[in-house]
């Protein structure tokens, strides 16, 4: 057994309290007042870096949350150089009443840490940085260049990690990028993803009268803001879930039939998926999988919907405005700025008469494809077939990390996204949950490839 796997086992508990001790910091990079805990989670990973050895350890500051900043350059040039990233902010916790336990007070049950952050991504990002920890703490050294970036924003849509990586283009120069951040396919099956969705992100703003009305006096005379708010989403899709603004597919790159075909090897249980939400049917575009149209077809969700009166009991009101959020994952090769637009035309095209739409764009991201042939990805499947004992399956996500993107565009470098959470860990839900048993294997996987690596050939 390599030594730093010895390492790994022996100080399985420590790094179990050092991950405890980071989700009980409530890193919520959305609420203003949460400033103060974003930063502490920052120290916190910093002095981790310190700790373990890293050279050039450093808090950027940025106009919002601080970048943690750590390297080993010390392989040789002839060593391939990875540049680690991962985000120590968090979604909000709420609606808090539907956590089973304290969300910021990390709880073990069936050897499932339950907290906010615990995959997304707190848990998920201390895999690498205890995986360089047993590596010098052993070796003394790493068997490929690492440097490594721990941001605040992510979960804010990283507005200030661009122009970070423009500034700083030089210092993370890189042959790929390591992230994990996203799931593996099953329990003990794992799984790397080589494609990730877009993002258009949206608000819609429907303004009516002056003020509230009472809905016996005025109901009848005055258009509801509430309703044209409906009338509004009902527009954008048809019963088949088909998205209805003019050009929306017009850029999408049709899945190849070798793309279909691999996606039907792959275990997905539908009915077992089914009973997990307990719905009865599936729901989406007509003419794809259900696998299909979660990972690989651009959609459009409501996420929030808000107007009139929410309170106990009944009032009788017709309410003077009335939002909501609108986000629409995105593919190759549709860029969001474009689709954004085309969004904002077609609502303000099918608003009804007597209100006043505002639509604003909140954030953005392209998709990002992988290519499997990468030497990269060659390195991370033999490092999970070490440790899991299987070969891993190579999946397209529903999800967006818009930074994949942006690494390949700024540094030139792609993205190898090795995650050890599951689908079922309900990250951005209530009782968010990450497996103990794959923070360690995920110790174990990332410190294997960082050794797979230093062997492969470009």
């Amino acid at each position: 057994m390599a030594r730093y796997f010895e390492y790994i086992d022996q100080h399985k508990e420590r790094f179990e309290q050092e991950l405890f001790d980071l989700l009980r910091i409530p890193s919520i990079s959305a609420v203003s007042s949460n400033k103060g805990d974003v930063r502490q989670a920052a120290e916190f990973i910093r002095e981790q870096f310190d700790q373990m050895g890293l050279n050039g350890v450093q808090l950027f500051e940025t106009p919002g949350n601080p970048v943690v900043y750590g390297e080993y350059m010390d392989a040789g040039r002839d060593k391939p150089t990875v540049l680690v990233y991962g985000h120590y902010d968090v979604q909000p916790p709420d609606p808090l009443e539907l956590w089973e336990t304290e969300p910021f007070e990390p709880t073990v049950r069936n050897g499932d840490v339950y907290a906010r952050g615990a995959s997304d991504d707190k848990g998920q990002a201390y895999t690498h940085v205890k995986a360089i920890e047993s590596w010098l703490k052993t070796e003394g050294r790493l068997p490929v260049n690492v440097k490594v970036i721990i941001e605040g924003e992510e979960e804010i849509g990283s507005p200030n990690l661009v122009p970070f990586l423009q500034e700083h283009k030089e210092m993370l120069a890189c042959d790929m990028v390591l992230i994990s951040d996203t799931s593996m396919f099953d329990k003990d099956v794992p799984s790397i993803t080589y494609g990730l969705r877009g993002l258009a992100y949206m608000q819609v703003y429907v303004q009516g009268p002056n003020r509230d009305l009472h809905s016996g006096t005025y109901g009848g005379a005055v258009q509801n803001p509430l309703n044209a708010l409906c009338e509004i989403i009902a527009g954008l899709k048809d019963k088949d879930g088909v998205v209805q603004i003019p050009g929306f597919y017009d850029d999408v790159i049709a899945l190849s039939d070798e793309e279909r075909a691999e996606s039907a090897r792959l275990p997905f249980d539908e009915q077992a998926f089914k009973d997990s939400l307990a719905i009865g049917q599936v729901f989406g575009e007509k003419g794809y999988t259900t696998l299909e149209r979660k990972s690989s077809r651009p959609t459009l969700d409501v996420n929030g919907i808000w107007g009139g009166y929410q309170g106990e009991g009944a009032k009788t009101v017709l309410p003077a405005k009335a939002g909501a959020k609108i986000s629409m994952r995105l593919v190759p090769d549709q860029d969001p700025k474009k689709i954004a637009a085309l969004f904002t035309r077609y609502v303000h095209q099918i608003a009804p008469a007597g209100v006043t739409v505002v639509v604003e764009e909140h954030h953005g991201g392209h998709a990002a494809m992988t290519d499997l042939n990468f030497y990269g990805l060659e390195a991370a499947s033999q490092a999970f077939e070490d440790v899991y004992g299987r070969k891993p399956l190579f999946t397209r996500e529903g999800g967006s990390i818009p930074i994949v993107a942006d690494f390949k565009k700024v540094l030139g470098a792609d993205s190898i996204l090795m995650g050890f959470g599951l689908n079922s860990d309900a990250i951005h839900s209530p009782n968010e949950k990450f497996s103990l048993e794959d923070f360690h294997r995920g110790i174990k996987t990332s410190a294997r490839f960082f050794e797979v690596l230093a062997g492969v050939k470009a």
